[in-house]
């Protein structure tokens, strides 16, 4: 699987068409899971259902919202459309130089994100699910390209769901095919925005009780059982492991969230860092949390049923504060009832374009804040113990970014895992990882050596089998490489680069019919890519010679 998780939006795979995606979206607006609840529970059924993570996906033209908008580095114009009830997103490039045309649309199936932030939608193309290009941010009231493709002069138009996002803006999220993370054989998740069983577990057994039967109530479980039942959306860490054998998306109430996952902070920055999900970090280094312990958690201040409206904000917020400073609620600061505007600041965030972040330190704005985090560069979160094997590919991650020393340190800690527990022998991740530290040294044989490790544990492991193709290719070895591009591109047609590097061999040592035929698969799903369109235009035009017509 590839390194990196991209913040990515999805929602439901529907093999019959338009007209039977239409019906699971009716379906799906039709149906409320949560209605049961209400018999007993009303008010904070109503009140629930107005909150962000109620609403936090859903029907793409129930969540449709008016966007016309063109990005001035491609020079590519986006319209959102309705049509016939179903949503629409139509691109082109006007004007377009030679060989840049550009022109289509994709139908729309659901909606990520409440409005209140932003919004996203997804869009469907043989079982595989992507996020469109552009994103509404709603702080800003505008439209921009998504996260991490603000400075693209391509279209992008692969980008992959991956369920472990998935499960922070729906519910009863499916398991993806083993080849591709955005790949489902049916729905990807079968409730729109957070349902009561997201905090609560499954209820069958409280409903076939009258109420009487077990349920879980977060505020009742041990401190760091509570804590999970936020954290695994609401926590993002500098770098996150997942543990062997685990996953984000199969999180369930009542479970340990650090039993799952290794969460590490950068111990040389303070607070937020730029991250838009780093609030539990942040309270971690406040006064406040320290002081109270684990009596402060987030439902201390937010509760989890509604959200204030915002002409109670302040004052809602403000009785949190003098819940515990009581002494301060006349004569400091009398002219200014916001608490949080000088002890909570919003600051710009890096990793969300337009969007900012409260600093849960709870700094006293007179006193130069200083972190109870130790200056080193990874700390665990949550007073977890690393091992070598976690802790090693939390470094990687870094390495990933361009510290040298960090892949010093990854290398030594993936050494030590691998060498010392046989059973890593059957962990991809971390041959994967020790494939690429290996190779940004130079050593190609050990390289190799350990991505076909990595692929022995896990067959669908395009990024070392991508990686080991181009040792491949590099040594001269054509004819391994080219099995290897072939399974990648197979397994995930969004994956372009691997598609242009089959392309490539297949010109090389097949035929040019092999290679435009790839090409032209690649640009089915990636219709603006430059260099695919660039070599099929020299295929078809003669310029490109290839081994066979």
């Amino acid at each position: 699987m590839p390194r990196v998780c991209v913040l990515l939006f999805a929602a439901f795979a529907m093999a019959g068409g338009a007209g039977a995606n239409a019906q699971a979206g009716a379906s799906l607006q039709a149906e409320d899971p949560d209605a049961v609840c209400a018999t007993c529970h009303r008010q904070i059924y109503e009140s629930w259902k107005r909150t962000p993570m109620a609403n936090a996906s859903g029907p793409a033209a129930q969540g449709f919202i008016p966007g016309d908008f063109t990005y001035v580095p491609s020079g590519v114009h986006y319209r959102m459309m309705l049509d016939a009830g179903q949503l629409w997103l139509t691109y082109e490039r006007p004007n377009a130089p030679p060989g840049r045309a550009l022109s289509g649309k994709v139908e729309l199936r659901y909606y990520l994100g409440s409005g209140r932030r932003g919004r996203t939608w997804i869009f469907e193309r043989e079982g595989y699910w992507y996020e469109i290009p552009i994103n509404w941010y709603a702080k800003k009231h505008l439209w921009d390209m998504t996260p991490n493709f603000l400075d693209t002069h391509e279209m992008p138009l692969t980008l992959p769901v991956d369920p472990g996002c998935l499960h922070c803006h729906a519910s009863n999220v499916q398991e993806s095919l083993p080849d591709a993370r955005n790949h489902f054989s049916g729905l990807p998740f079968q409730g729109g925005g957070i349902l009561c069983s997201s905090c609560h577990g499954d209820p069958s057994h409280h409903l076939a009780e009258h109420g009487e039967g077990p349920i879980v109530n977060p505020a009742k479980l041990d401190p760091v059982l509570r804590d999970s039942v936020c954290l695994e959306c609401h926590l993002e860490g500098e770098v996150a492991v997942i543990r062997p054998g685990q996953r984000l998306s199969a999180f369930r109430p009542g479970a340990d969230l650090f039993d799952e996952a290794v969460y590490f902070e950068d111990g040389r920055k303070a607070g937020p860092g730029g991250r838009a999900t780093s609030q539990w970090e942040s309270l971690l280094e406040s006064a406040c949390r320290r002081a109270s312990g684990d009596r402060l958690t987030c439902t201390t201040c937010h509760d989890p049923h509604s959200s204030p409206d915002a002409e109670v904000r302040v004052s809602f917020y403000r009785s949190k504060c003098l819940a515990c400073h009581a002494v301060l609620a006349t004569g400091h600061h009398s002219e200014n009832p916001d608490c949080t505007s000088c002890h909570m600041p919003r600051e710009e965030t890096e990793d969300i374009a337009h969007e900012q972040v409260t600093d849960h330190r709870i700094q006293i704005a007179s006193k130069p804040f200083v972190s109870p985090v130790a200056a080193a560069a990874l700390v665990p979160i949550g007073g977890v113990r690393p091992d070598a094997r976690d802790e090693g590919l939390a470094w990687a991650q870094l390495a990933l970014r361009g510290d040298r020393a960090a892949a010093e340190r990854a290398m030594r800690l993936l050494g030590e895992a691998e060498a010392s527990d046989p059973e890593q022998q059957s962990d991809s991740e971390l041959h994967m990882e020790l494939g690429f530290l290996e190779q940004i040294n130079g050593d190609r044989v050990h390289a190799k050596a350990e991505y076909q490790r990595a692929l022995h544990a896990d067959s669908y492991n395009e990024t070392a089998a991508g990686d080991l193709a181009v040792l491949d290719a590099q040594s001269g070895d054509a004819a391994a490489a080219l099995p290897l591009w072939q399974a990648v591109f197979q397994h995930d047609p969004g994956a372009s680069a691997a598609g242009i590097d089959l392309a490539v061999a297949q010109c090389r040592d097949v035929s040019a019919q092999a290679a435009a035929q790839t090409l032209r698969r690649v640009l089915l799903f990636a219709p603006d890519n430059d260099a695919a369109r660039k070599f099929l235009l020299a295929l078809t035009a003669g310029s490109q010679t290839c081994a066979k017509p």
